[in-house]
Parts: C-alpha cells; sequence; structure tokens
C-alpha cells in the first residue's frame, strides 16, 4: 500500500475528464489536481513556453510527494513529453494510451485527431498511432475554440455556438472517413455529446481522460503503489486563478459539489 497522492494537471478544466475516469476506475486513489487557469490556454502558445509551464506544473505537484504524475493536457503530452519522461515518479501522457485504443479500434484505418494546435503541428498522435497500426491513415485537425467553450461552460448539448464550432472542426474528418476519433485534448471527452451526435453513432470516439485513467491504473500495480482497497479516495482541487467558474463546470462533471475542495494559488511562489 502506497498512501501518497496522484498528481494530475491540466492547463485548465480538461483535466476534470482525467479526474472523472480516475474516481470511477480507482476509487481507493488520492487525487491533487492543479488546474492552470491563470494561463489557459496552452495550446495556441510556443513550444518554449508550453515547456516552461508544464516545468512549474509539475514541480508544484511534486512538491506533495506525489507517487504518479499524470499530464492531463494534450498539448503538454504531445509538445512536452520529454519532461514527463524525465518525471523521477512514474508519469505519463494521454498519447500513448489513446493512440493504442484508437489504433486498435479502427476498422477501415482512417483515425481522425481533434486537438490544439500545438498537439496537431506535433504530429505526436499520428507517429504513436503508426508504432501499433502502420496502415492507419491520420486525419488531423486543429481545434482551439473548443477549449475556450469548455472553460467558460458552453458545454451543453443544444448549445448552438459549441455545436457550430464541433461541426466546422469535424468536417474534414468525417469526409475523410474516419471510423475513430481521438479526443486529443482533455477538455474534448467534456463536450463527447455534442460530438457523438454530429459524428454519428457509427463513429467510435477515444476518450483520452478514460485510457489515460485505465493506464494508470495499470502503472500502479504493475509498480505495487496502490493504495488500501479500504481507503476512499478524496481530492484536493488547486487552480491558478478564480476558482468559482471551475467549480461550477467541475460540479456538474464529476456529479459533486467540490467548492470545498477549491483553493486558489499563485504557481509563481510554488516554482
Amino acid at each position: 500500500m502506497d498512501k501518497r497522492p496522484i498528481g494530475v494537471f491540466d492547463s485548465g478544466l480538461g483535466g476534470l475528464s482525467t479526474v472523472r475516469a480516475m474516481k470511477k476506475i480507482l476509487p481507493n486513489e488520492d487525487i491533487i489536481y492543479f488546474g492552470d487557469t491563470g494561463r489557459v490556454p496552452y495550446g495556441s502558445r510556443s513550444n518554449e513556453t508550453i515547456e516552461t509551464y508544464a516545468a512549474q506544473d509539475i514541480r508544484f505537484l511534486e512538491s506533495f510527494s506525489c507517487k504518479m504524475i499524470v499530464a492531463a493536457c494534450g498539448t503538454v503530452s504531445t509538445v512536452a513529453a520529454d519532461l514527463i519522461e524525465k518525471i523521477s515518479e512514474p508519469a505519463t501522457g494521454i498519447t500513448k494510451p489513446s493512440a493504442k485504443a484508437a489504433a486498435l479500434a479502427t476498422t477501415n484505418n482512417i483515425i481522425g485527431v481533434m486537438g490544439t494546435s500545438a498537439t496537431v503541428n506535433s504530429n505526436a498522435f499520428e507517429e504513436e498511432i503508426r508504432k501499433t497500426n502502420p496502415d492507419a491513415k491520420v486525419v488531423s485537425v486543429a481545434c482551439p475554440m473548443l477549449v475556450s467553450l469548455v472553460e467558460n461552460n458552453w458545454i451543453d448539448i443544444d448549445d448552438e455556438v459549441a455545436n457550430a464550432a464541433v461541426k466546422r472542426y469535424l468536417k474534414p474528418i468525417l469526409q475523410a472517413g474516419a471510423d475513430t476519433i481521438i479526443l486529443g485534448c482533455t477538455h474534448f471527452p467534456i463536450l463527447a455529446p455534442i460530438i457523438q451526435k454530429i459524428a454519428g453513432g457509427y463513429v467510435k470516439l477515444i476518450d483520452t481522460g478514460y485510457e489515460e485513467a485505465m493506464y494508470v491504473k495499470t502503472v500502479l500495480r504493475k509498480n505495487d503503489i496502490e493504495n488500501s482497497a479500504t481507503h476512499k479516495g478524496a481530492q484536493k482541487f488547486f487552480v491558478s486563478d478564480k476558482t468559482q467558474n471551475f467549480c461550477d463546470v467541475a460540479n456538474v462533471l464529476l456529479g459533486e459539489d467540490i467548492e470545498s475542495k477549491c483553493e486558489f494559488i499563485d504557481i509563481f511562489k510554488h516554482i
């Protein structure tokens, strides 16, 4: 048994999709979450800035002696993968588990990737997919507006703006005939009902939060660092900007009021 928490970070709200999955798959684990809401989005910034922010986020979580660090951010997972690999404790991003799931799920070898601009430009998902499925055709589309929609709580399945944006971004992926789509930013599973509605029921969506949580479970078991089965996992949330909007969305996604668990921190005082 290892009582230390798991550290999870993202540029903002998106990583809550990973936390949501972890709460179900790993109910005995304690989670420390950091959402860098004061500097969101990451996906439109330079690689150097993304790496700097990621390093700071990691250092903050390491101050809690986390037994595993989880980058619940597609941009960091693709652009700053080297940083994740250098963490002394077990660590992961979303790219490898999600790419493998998509490569195995497709039946026509056409896979769509929805991501931030930085993620799409990195070609990281395409490279990982081809390690498992060399014959796959990958159609990647940058979807920068979707992060802002989630951060502003425009996530209702009938929201006109969200539907219009998703329809526009999906068009080249659906025209290419993709039967599988990776939601390559952890913000995007939050919009999964809209994406599924527009893509159609025959298209399989790869939920990066779920795939990452399943991979975390595998790593904990492999390294024998799971928490006791009798322990009820708890969560603590930190954000680098005002907490209210974060809590409003988190309450919906996680099915509980997290206001008492959420705290503002000045990230520059912790690095």
